[in-house]
Order: structure tokens, then C-alpha cells, then sequence
């Protein structure tokens, strides 16, 4: 693939500092406080617009600047720069009661009624018309504005309009699996149509996957790619015309990128953005949220063949909305987060929102400045984060050093495992992804995850879990991958089927039996409750199968069970030193802790003396190392390190202490 406006420069001359900023929910007597707080805060840039459509347009071809002018005007009078949304993820009222037909429709056939967000059909041509009109009008007025350094098209496409069955998607769905497929011969061919006697005559009886019946899970699974490709359409079509009007401005959209198969195909869309950008938010219930923090950056680096630096447009201070339980931050916790995406490669920290909403859908989602005011825990730590974002100025543009260990991560693998139904329907795609990378994280590996089709050399270990979906490239080049020396883990449930969602005959794993020399005749899921033992002292869940260890050797067995005295872990040692591990068991973490301790050399660390719940991350130039020191324990953490500490100004000659909560980033000539 290849990457477009990588030479463009960062928006900001420093890391980007601020949150969506939303002046229409307030009197303008607040904008003045607003910019104010937002000069003490630090704040260099805000997203602008985005939910603006119906305020800005007031009847087609009817625009009201006036206030907009002035918020601008304000913000460009207090040198903040503006990140301009174009607001066609909020269509304004006017236009839905006169179209009534452009809401999404749901798979039951029901239409979405207005009142929420991206309220559209990607596929409907007259919806676009009206979008591209408020775009042109947008990018005319404000695009040469000196403070306006870059685009944000709508806002998480497919957040709310991810999949739309109506006719006229049902239209164009036929329309691109007609150019995919050429005739509906090979269509059905891929399909595998002859079962259920579905066999189609012409393009012409398809229809997307309406209903709650089963469908055929090839069916579904191309439904997924075009919908992915309907909304990256419609973000082209926006680029285009903001492109034109104002060639020099970087564009972008906020992905929503994270440990489950994502609305859209994220590593698709990536090579049509100028800068990356994505909203990441922890989960109530998780009980690690720094490892998802650090999940989530890693995928989001790794999206880019170069590893360039991304903007983080979306997160939280403190508390959402949307969860069942919302849990507020701890005191600290917001700082943690936002230093950890800088470490994992972000160069700028962006919030939803700036000021908390008084009312709406989401009016107790935390902001910058809370319901209370500025006299208050959070934007107090908005300052301080602030205040530190512009003493790591130095980092900006620096580069999270190449990782040793890559983890694969396809959507189509996890829309395949999440359509249709299995013999485990418990296995949702990502849970194992997840727990692979927190075993390398917990022990200070850098990881990157990286979706199949990135090139694998540089890394000396690559980890495919629950890859059940896998392209006959990507076990080719897995292969290639062990003969040049490097170790393959490869989980259960990986290379099932091919990219039309067909079963790999042959036994399981299909796409990767030969590089394992290991083969599986029968899975044999577990029940609720039920748990294995290996014979080594590895035990797990919900996952076993029958091996046969034809050409491999075995690492540890099923102990008890049907499958008593089976294999469950096989290692193929390859020709030139590459080896092919199988683990047909659904282990646990401490199991996958001990098989990466016990089968995978780890990766230098930048300290030496790294202890549980101190994150240790490293960015670097040719000549320029930063250690990021992120102390998520309830106690002071001492390390041995050398250098520049950049949050306190400190020289540290030979030991730096972390306190408890806290940060520090230590700056340090590179060796050569």
C-alpha cells in the first residue's frame, strides 16, 4: 500500500494539546472563559464543527457565519489552532424530514429514526450531494484561515451507520460484488451456494444479510468488506473536494481502533489519511486499562508501514457516558493515560471534550473543564499535563523504536470468527490478540500489531492468534518468515478458512499445518465451567483439539480427558534455526506468561531493573533517546538511568526515582 502526504508537516509546533470543542452548547458570554482556561490549560489546537451542520446551514443553500466567524476569530486572536471538522456526521433536521429515506436502515428492516449521530446511508447518492454541498461551503470560507491547520472528515464513520440494508445499499452491494466477482458463476463459487440450494442466477437476486435467520457466512463477510468500503467512499469523496479547495492541508478522520473487530477496516483506510488519528477510551470493567492504552497505540503505529507518529483526537479525562458502570479516573490516572499514548508513538493528546455538556445524550461524559469548574481535581490535571505535553516538545517527531515481536490483527479474521456459528461461540476475536500482547507487555517487550499483510522482516518472533480467517499470501509469507530463522506462534482457531470464508480441508490448522508440522483432526470445545490441565502445570479454558504431532516435537500434553496424553503445544525446529510453535489450548494468562518466558528470548529493555506496574516505553531519533517512566503503582519505583529529565529538569546522574502515580521521561544521547 502505499502512504499518501507522509511529508507533510505536524499541525502544531508542539505536541497537539486540547479536545473537541463545542462553543454552540454555550452563550458566547462562556467563549471568552473558554479560551482563557484554555491559555492556562496549555491548549494549542481544537477540533472545531463537528456536530455544526444545522447551525452553520439553516435551510439548503442558507448559511448563518456569524457566530462561527467569531469563535474563530477568537480562537486565532489567542493562537490556538483549529482542527476543522467537516459536520456531516450530524445531518441537520431540515434535511431528514425532507428525506426521509436516509437514515440507515438495520438488518431487520427497521429505519433509524433521527436524533442520533451519522444519521446517513453511506450508499445513498443524494445524501452525498448535500454532504459535499456543506463541505464545499466550509472549506471555501475558513480553508485559507491562518489558524485552521488541518481537516477532520465527519466523525468515527460507521460508529453509527456501520452497516445499512436498505435498497439502495442492497443496489450498490450488488454493483461491487458484480466488479469483484466478474460473473456469478465465480461468485457462487466463493459462496459456496450449492448449500442450502442458494445458488444464485444473476446478481440481480441478491440481497444483503436482512433478518435474524443464519446466513451464509461468505455472504456476511463480504457485506462487511463492502459496507467498510461504502463509508471509506463517502471519506474520500470529502478528501477529494477539500483537496481541491485547499491542497496544502492535511486531512484526516478519527478511527476508533482497539481490541475488537472495528466498525470499518482501520488498516485499509490508513493509507488514505495524512495524519492518523484515533479515539481510544478504557473500559469500566477492564482490569488492566493501561495494557489496553498500550494495545491500542501499538496497532495504531503499526497501521503505517513507516511508524510514523498519529494523533490521539479522542479520550477521556475521566468518567463516560456510555458504559453500564462508569468508573471515574484516580487521581494521576490522567496523566498515565495520555503519556502512555505519547510513548506508544502519539504526538498530540486530544480530548472529548473541552467543556462537560449541560445537556444532550452525553451530558455526564467527563470534559476538560467539568460541571464544577476549573477549581476541581481534573482540570487541574488537564494543566499539569499541559504543562508537561510542552516540556516533551523535544519528542515530537521521534519514533517508537522497531519492535522484535509482531501480533497479527485482521478485521476480516474477526467479522469471519463474529459471523455465522462455530463450534465455540464464545470466542469473541480480539480477547485472544489481547491476552497474547499483555504477556509481552507485561514483560516489557515491544510489540507491534500489525495487520497480515505487513512485511515480517526485522521482527524475530510473530504471534497469530485466533487468526481464523487467513489469505494463502499470509501463510505463504508466515512460512518464509520460519525459514529465514524467525519463531511463529500460532494459537488455536487460526487459518480455518480462506478469504471467502471457506474451511481449509485437509485438517486444521489448514493454512499453517505444513510450516508446524502438526495437524488437528477434531476440536473438541469445552462447556461452560469446564477446565484442562497440561502436563506441565498449564491449564486453561472454553478450547481443546486432538493433535497430531506428525513432524514436530511436543512441548507439553493434555493431562486427564478425552484428549489425555494428546499433544496440546508442539515446536517444529525448521532448517536454519526458525521455529513453528503450535498452542492448540486455550491457556490462560499465566500459562501464556510461562511458554513466552520459557520458548521466547525477550527484548533488551531501555532499564535494566524494571519492576511490576512501572511501564517502561521508548521513542528515539538518529541521535535521541526518551524513556518513558509511567509508575501505575501505589509505590515509589527507583530505576538506574542516565540523562535529562524533561517534566522536572533534572540532571539524573545515576538513579531516578518515580513516585508513586507519577511520570517522568528521561532524555539521553543515543550510543553509536
Amino acid at each position: 500500500m502505499t502512504l499518501s502526504h507522509t511529508d507533510q508537516p505536524w499541525p502544531t509546533a508542539g505536541i497537539s494539546f486540547g479536545g473537541d470543542y463545542n462553543p454552540e452548547q454555550w452563550d458566547p458570554s462562556v467563549w471568552r472563559e473558554d479560551v482563557e482556561l484554555m491559555r492556562r490549560a496549555g491548549v494549542n489546537m481544537v477540533s472545531l464543527g463537528i456536530f455544526s451542520w444545522g447551525l452553520l446551514e439553516t435551510a439548503e443553500g442558507v448559511y448563518d457565519w456569524g457566530w462561527f466567524d467569531e469563535i474563530i476569530n477568537l480562537l486565532e486572536q489567542n493562537d490556538i489552532s483549529i482542527d476543522l471538522a467537516t459536520p456531516t456526521a450530524a445531518p441537520p433536521s431540515w434535511l431528514l424530514a425532507e428525506h426521509p429515506e436516509f437514515p440507515p436502515v438495520d438488518h431487520d428492516m427497521t429505519r433509524h429514526w433521527p436524533g442520533a449521530r451519522l444519521g446517513w446511508c453511506p450508499s445513498n447518492p443524494d445524501f452525498r450531494r448535500h454532504a459535499l454541498r456543506i463541505v464545499r461551503a466550509v472549506a471555501e470560507r475558513y480553508g485559507s484561515r491562518q489558524h485552521v491547520v488541518m481537516w477532520h472528515v465527519s466523525n468515527e464513520l460507521g460508529g453509527g451507520n456501520g452497516h445499512c440494508y436498505c435498497d439502495v445499499s442492497a443496489a450498490a452491494f450488488r454493483g461491487w460484488l458484480e466488479r469483484k466477482y466478474r460473473t456469478v458463476e465465480k461468485l457462487n463459487e466463493a459462496w459456496g451456494t450449492a448449500f442450502w440450494g442458494h445458488y444464485y442466477r444473476s446478481f440481480e437476486h441478491i440481497l444483503p444479510p436482512r433478518g435474524n435467520d443464519a446466513k451464509n457466512p461468505s455472504l456476511m463477510l463480504d457485506f462487511d468488506r463492502f459496507s467498510s468500503d461504502e463509508l471509506l467512499d463517502h471519506y474520500l469523496a470529502e478528501r477529494a473536494l477539500l483537496k481541491e479547495i485547499t491542497p496544502d492541508l492535511p486531512v484526516t478522520t478519527n478511527f476508533m481502533v482497539g481490541a475488537e473487530p472495528d466498525a470499518v477496516d482501520y488498516a485499509r483506510w490508513a493509507p488514505h489519511m495524512d495524519i492518523l488519528a484515533n479515539d481510544h477510551y478504557t473500559r469500566s470493567p477492564d482490569p488492566v486499562p493501561q495494557q489496553d492504552v498500550a494495545f491500542s497505540g501499538d496497532r495504531m503505529r503499526s497501521l503505517t508501514t513507516d511508524r510514523r507518529p498519529w494523533l490521539l483526537m479522542e479520550h477521556s479525562t475521566s468518567a463516560v457516558n456510555w458504559q453500564p458502570r462508569n468508573r471515574a479516573k484516580n487521581p494521576g490516572e490522567l496523566i498515565r493515560d495520555a503519556i502512555s499514548h505519547v510513548a506508544h508513538g502519539a504526538d498530540g493528546v486530544m480530548y472529548f471534550q473541552w467543556r462537560a455538556s449541560r445537556a444532550g445524550a452525553e451530558q455526564f461524559h467527563s470534559g476538560m473543564v467539568p460541571h464544577a469548574g476549573p477549581d476541581t481535581k481534573i482540570f487541574r490535571e488537564v494543566s499539569t499535563l499541559g504543562a508537561h505535553l510542552q516540556r516533551l516538545a523535544p519528542v515530537l517527531g521521534s519514533r517508537v523504536p522497531a519492535a522484535k515481536v509482531g501480533i497479527l490483527f485482521d478485521n476480516e479474521a474477526g467479522w469471519a470468527v463474529r459471523r455465522g456459528v462455530k463450534p465455540n461461540n464464545f470466542l469473541p476475536y480480539g480477547a485472544a490478540v489481547r491476552a497474547w500482547h499483555a504477556a509481552f507487555w507485561r514483560r516489557g517487550d515491544g510489540v507491534d500489531v500489525l495487520p497480515p499483510w505487513n512485511d515480517f522482516a526485522g521482527y524475530d518472533t510473530l504471534v497469530v492468534p485466533q487468526l481464523f480467517l487467513v489469505a494463502d499470501d499470509t501463510a505463504r509469507r508466515a512460512e518464509e518468515f520460519v525459514t529465514a530463522g524467525g519463531t511463529l506462534v500460532v494459537t488455536a482457531f487460526s487459518g480455518i478458512v480462506d478469504e471467502n470464508d471457506q474451511v481449509r480441508l485437509g485438517g486444521y490448522p489448514g493454512a499453517f499445518r505444513d510450516v508446524l508440522g502438526a495437524w488437528t483432526e477434531e476440536f473438541y470445545p469445552l462447556q461452560e465451567g469446564e477446565t484442562f490441565q497440561l502436563d506441565n502445570g498449564w491449564s486453561g479454558r472454553e478450547w481443546t483439539e486432538h493433535v497430531h504431532a506428525d513432524e514436530a516435537d511436543v512441548v507439553t500434553r493434555y493431562q486427564g480427558g478425552p484428549l489425555d496424553g494428546r499433544p496440546a503445544v508442539t515446536v517444529r525446529t525448521h532448517p536454519g534455526g526458525g521455529r513453528a510453535i503450535y498452542v492448540s489450548a486455550g491457556i490462560d494468562s499465566p500459562s501464556i506468561d510461562a511458554l513466552v518466558t520459557d520458548l521466547i528470548e525477550p527484548t533488551p529493555p531501555p532499564v535494566t531493573d524494571k519492576l511490576p506496574g512501572l511501564e517502561v516505553g521508548m521513542r528515539e531519533t538518529d541521535t535521541d533517546e526518551f524513556v518513558f517512566l509511567i509508575n501505575h503503582r501505589a509505590d515509589d519505583a527507583k530505576v538506574s538511568i542516565r540523562g535529562s529529565e524533561l517534566l522536572t529538569g533534572l540532571t539524573i546522574d545515576n538513579a531516578l526515582v518515580v513516585p508513586a502515580g507519577e511520570v517522568r521521561v528521561v532524555h539521553r544521547r543515543r550510543e553509536v
